[in-house]
């Protein structure tokens, strides 16, 4: 027997294994065994050095791009477009550098979840020890209050509960014993341990070390933790796809028009290297990464106010792509509050409406609601559930929170809802004694006398444990009647069905001389009053958030730690898909990757799981090309969130190993958000998207001008620095413009985009093949209608250039909507930074066209006004073509659909 299967054998068998005993272990023993298993603490992982890590975030083909523009630019003495160049290239490596080092603080929140110290039995004795002290073979003391110091087998229990949700999720505290369970138990399921990180709500107990340090569980999550693969994102991993081709394709065309201008043309080679320079820095997007890195940041701000923190600029566009959505259950889907939901008395069933422990909400019997205190043998239960009661409401600025057991805390609420002013009864009533509860008995019962002198008996518990301590049940009359014990069980089974935790509530008359109350005088006796069913509530906001998900071709599946049947019953309330058919961690184990990979499609309910299934579940839906967001707030769910395209953690109630683990953290603990922050991700990928658009073919554009001047020996229509003034000026801030773009409409009907859709699409590559050649003819119509007109070169250049110019303008105008018409009075209102752009770009152009020093740097010459007119209606003739062509396309494509539509609805 190994220690890790402690939980299924007993208790001497463990001791005998451990070399213990139950007073402890010798200090000097202790000692010997510290030698050999080291502190108990997870071991600090290897760390690069700090200049390595810095320097990685430049080992990328972009940045070399980068790179070399700036020394292109620095050859050509444009020093300013260098220093914004390099600027880029060192901020980009600064944030990633910082970015990094968070991440790394995900296994230090975890050994910081260790327990200080811990209370032991050496030498026969109890003393205090640091909890790195601890050995295998220690036995540990445990009380109210405690954190769990190590992975302990308990050998004593009394009233033990300890609160395991941040290893299995559950929402209440699990109650422990030391019996054997079985070998095969999920973790959940093991009462007969306690886990290191774990806290002890109620009771005492003692416990035999069986792991410490890395062994524990937690620890075992921390190495997981530490090996698993981050993935990059499709944006990063699509940009250096492209960037390798932009650039390949940069320099093959390049050392073409070299060779040829030398070669073929004999031009001057220094003439000619200095226009390939040009050619290059027209066809670098230089200021695509800036502006890209400028829409993530406006992302994050509209996240920020959505309460979605992104500590990782890349999982904004993630978002966008996202086609399943992996959900923790508690804390997430739900409040990770008890709630009682409904509650039986003979001949009615009512259920319960309201929020987490407030007194206030609706009580309904039928569809009909009604007053509580209306109803005695509901006012009745309501007054024996707040009296049979340890547990306390307090409200802080109208958040209503539970100081003892939550589902104490949800009994009390309850009496609120039914109207029994819950201070009243307990101060009308003194409690006498008590038999607090244990799981070996599985019930509750305290005795009270009044001040007219009665005294009773209340009792809450297993219904199957108080359904055998019952005689009698209250009737319809209030008067004592024979116990109905098959209705009850039925009733019970329905409950439970549902998800809901079922407590049974009795209650007996005793004389009042009684002040003491023993096992006797609740056997047998009693009078069973009613049943009452607690759930942990699906947040309301929740239901809405799964349907939306669900109109955007969003999967939602929930994997969590708690009960199948709780987890079914949750899923029907919230609309999951296939709410019936559950997956156990069990049934994971015995799937291979492969059976795993088929049966996660359908499946959208995984109860009872680990940390390892959770990581499994999100690997097999990435096997499937699909991408992955991964809610959660427990120490077990950091693995997967670190794991998945997009980690989403809980601000509120997440654990701070989860927060490290993730790329976004929600400040509300609200599903909801994660819709919003979704929307907002398909945005800033949409605005991306515009981005690109916009800036490809305006580049090329200006550089097939000038492979075309170069190939058949004409004058460059446009000189090397006007193009550098064009690229300075308005590529970034008319580019940036779009990094500003609100939603479009529709954006949540729209299915995600495939995970391996290329940057570079094909509607995109012919969307640059069109427009640069729009642009082409342009500045080419232009300049020869100049020259036609006999105008000086200069001034032909200086129509060329501006023409270029009121061209970008009015592509960004049609790039503005890429989903629909462009010929929209919002679009044409545009938003203060496209009109703030625009006006800016307007202004430097009349500046360098008009003013005398600009004139004479740039070579620029005054243009007349009919010909000032001619060039903006050749911007306005370029919109009109384009989006000709895009509703040309768009009504096709939707005519396509139309028939697909209607060929799936014949097969259906």
């Amino acid at each position: 027997m190994t220690t890790t299967d402690c939980h299924a054998a007993d208790i001497d068998a463990c001791l005998e294994t451990l070399e213990s005993s139950a007073g402890g272990l010798e200090s000097a023993e202790a000692a010997a065994r510290l030698e050999t298993h080291g502190p108990n603490r997870l071991p600090q992982p290897p760390r690069q050095n700090v200049v390595l890590r810095f320097l990685a975030h430049f080992h990328n083909i972009l940045i070399y791009v980068l790179i070399g523009s700036a020394v292109i630019t620095m050859a050509m003495q444009h020093f300013v477009d260098m220093a914004v160049i390099l600027a880029v290239v060192i901020a980009n490596a600064v944030i990633g550098f910082i970015q990094e080092g968070r991440a790394e603080k995900a296994m230090e929140s975890i050994r910081g979840m260790l327990a200080p110290h811990a209370a032991v039995l050496r030498d026969g004795e109890r003393k205090s020890i640091p909890a790195e002290e601890l050995v295998p073979g220690d036995i540990v003391l445990l009380e109210a209050g405690d954190k769990v110091p190590a992975d302990l087998r308990l050998i004593r229990a009394s009233g033990l509960q300890i609160q395991e949700a941040i290893l299995t999720g559950e929402s209440v505290p699990s109650d422990k014993s030391t019996a054997p369970v079985a070998q095969d138990a999920a973790l959940g399921d093991r009462s007969s341990m306690a886990y290191s990180g774990t806290m002890v709500t109620a009771g005492q107990g003692r416990g035999l070390v069986v792991s410490t340090g890395a062994a524990t569980e937690i620890g075992r999550i921390s190495s997981l933790l530490a090996t698993v693969e981050v993935l990059t994102t499709p944006l990063v991993r699509q940009m250096n796809v492209f960037a390798k081709w932009l650039t390949l394709l940069i320099l093959l065309i390049a050392a073409v028009l070299l060779a040829f201008g030398y070669f073929v043309e004999h031009y001057e080679f220094t003439e000619m290297f200095m226009a390939v320079v040009g050619l290059s820095v027209a066809a670098i997007p230089e200021g695509l990464p800036a502006v890209l890195t400028i829409t993530l940041a406006v992302g994050v701000q509209a996240m920020a106010r959505r309460n979605a923190i992104v500590r990782r600029l890349p999982a904004i566009e993630t978002l966008g792509s996202v086609s399943v959505i992996c959900t923790d259950k508690t804390g997430t889907l739900t409040r990770n509050e008890m709630m009682v939901a409904s509650v039986a008395v003979t001949g009615h069933f009512f259920s319960f409406d309201g929020s987490g422990y407030d007194p206030e909400g609706s009580v309904w019997l039928a569809d009909n609601r009604v007053n509580g205190r209306d109803h005695l043998h509901l006012a009745e239960l309501a007054r024996a559930a707040a009296s049979c009661n340890d547990a306390s409401l307090h409200s802080r600025e109208g958040f209503w929170t539970v100081e003892g057991d939550p589902m104490e805390g949800a009994l009390l609420a309850l009496a609120g809802k039914v109207g029994v002013d819950v201070r009243r009864e307990l101060s009308a009533r003194t409690r006498t004694d008590q038999i607090p509860f244990d799981s070996r008995h599985k019930f509750m019962a305290t005795l009270h006398h009044d001040h007219p002198g009665h005294a009773d008996i209340f009792v809450k518990g297993a219904p199957e444990q108080v359904l055998a301590m019952c005689a009698e049940q209250r009737g319809a009359s209030g008067n004592g009647e024979a116990l109905d014990e098959a209705y009850w069980t039925e009733t019970a089974d329905n409950m439970a069905v549902q998800g809901q935790r079922v407590l049974a509530i009795a209650t007996r008359e005793v004389e009042r001389e009684q002040t003491a109350v023993g096992f006797a005088d609740v056997e047998g006796g009693l009078v069973l009053v009613g049943l009452v069913g607690l759930i942990d509530p699906p947040r309301t906001e929740s239901i809405e958030a799964v349907a939306e998900c669900r109109r955007a071709g969003i999967r939602v599946k929930m994997i969590t730690g708690d009960h199948a049947g709780t987890a079914a019953a949750i899923g029907r309330l919230i609309g999951l898909e296939n709410p019936d058919d559950v997956l156990t961690g069990r049934q994971l184990d015995e799937m291979d990757d492969a059976e795993l990979a088929a049966a996660v499609s359908s499946v959208d309910i995984f109860a009872r799981t680990t940390p390892e299934h959770k990581l499994r579940l999100v690997m097999a839906l990435q096997s499937k090309g699909i991408t992955v967001a991964m809610t959660g707030d427990g120490v077990n769910d950091a693995p997967a969130l670190k794991r998945a395209d997009a980690g989403i953690a809980m601000g509120r109630k997440g654990s701070e190993a989860a927060k490290e683990a993730a790329e976004l953290v929600l400040a509300d603990d609200n599903f909801a958000s994660i819709v919003a922050a979704v929307r907002e991700g398909r945005t800033v990928y949409d605005n991306i998207k515009k981005v690109i658009s916009w800036t490809l073919p305006t580049n090329a554009g200006e550089a097939i001008t000038i492979v075309v001047a170069l190939l058949f020996g004409m004058t460059l229509p446009i000189t090397p620095v006007q193009i550098l003034w064009v690229n300075l000026i308005t590529a970034i801030t008319l580019g940036m413009a779009l990094a500003f773009e609100p939603t479009e409409e529709n954006t949540m009907r729209r299915p995600p985009r495939p995970r391996d859709e290329p940057l570079l699409t094909g509607q995109m590559a012919w969307q640059i093949v069109l427009v640069s050649g729009l642009f082409f003819a342009g500045v080419f119509g232009i300049y020869a209608y100049a020259i036609d007109r006999g105008h000086s070169i200069e001034l032909a250049r200086t129509m060329a250039l501006n023409t270029l110019v009121v061209m970008e303008i009015a592509y960004l105008f049609f790039i503005r909507n890429i989903y629909g018409t462009s010929l929209t009075w919002q679009a044409v209102k545009g938003t203060r930074f496209v009109w703030g752009t625009v006006v800016t770009v307007t202004a430097a152009q009349f500046a360098m066209t008009y003013l005398g020093p600009l004139q004479r740097i740039f070579a620029t010459e005054a243009v007349p006004f009919f010909d000032g007119v001619l060039v903006v209606g050749i911007g306005v003739l370029l919109f009109a073509i384009i989006e000709v062509e895009k509703q040309l396309r768009l009504s096709i494509a939707g005519r396509a659909r139309a028939h697909n539509d209607g060929k799936q609805d014949q097969t259906d």
